[in-house]
């Protein structure tokens, strides 16, 4: 998988964790009860771990992804059976079928987000 990828993918999953945490009351309960970990602290981590790989990302993946961020919930998307799972527009057949699967760092032309291909 290309390193970029990899790493907006990672991102988008600690930025999930974050919202999480954020908006379910009980996951915060159970956090701090339970597990004793102290949520904005956690949250302090979560922040600083998603700047550290923000800052990691090329200057052209980094603008890219801090535009598409600003507009839209996800900003990797999977695409199954040659549909974005973004805008649910057809991709061209040939980066659909790619042998090279997710070696490059590819975007959907409708809706510019990011892709990674899966079965």
């Amino acid at each position: 998988m290309h390193a970029q990828l990899q790493i907006l993918l990672e991102i988008q999953d600690l930025k999930t964790q974050r919202r999480e945490l954020l908006e379910t009351p009980g996951e915060r309960d159970m956090e701090e009860q339970v597990f004793h970990v102290s949520i904005d602290d956690a949250l302090a981590k979560l922040e600083e771990k998603i700047r550290e790989m923000e800052d990691s990302l090329s200057a052209q993946v980094r603008g890219r992804y801090q535009r598409l961020a600003g507009r839209r919930g996800r900003v990797v998307v999977p695409v199954i059976r040659g549909t974005c799972y973004g805008c649910f527009v057809s991709v061209p057949t040939s980066l659909a079928s790619d042998a090279e699967r997710n070696q490059d760092l590819r975007s959907c032309e409708n809706c510019g987000r990011f892709l990674y291909l899966i079965d």
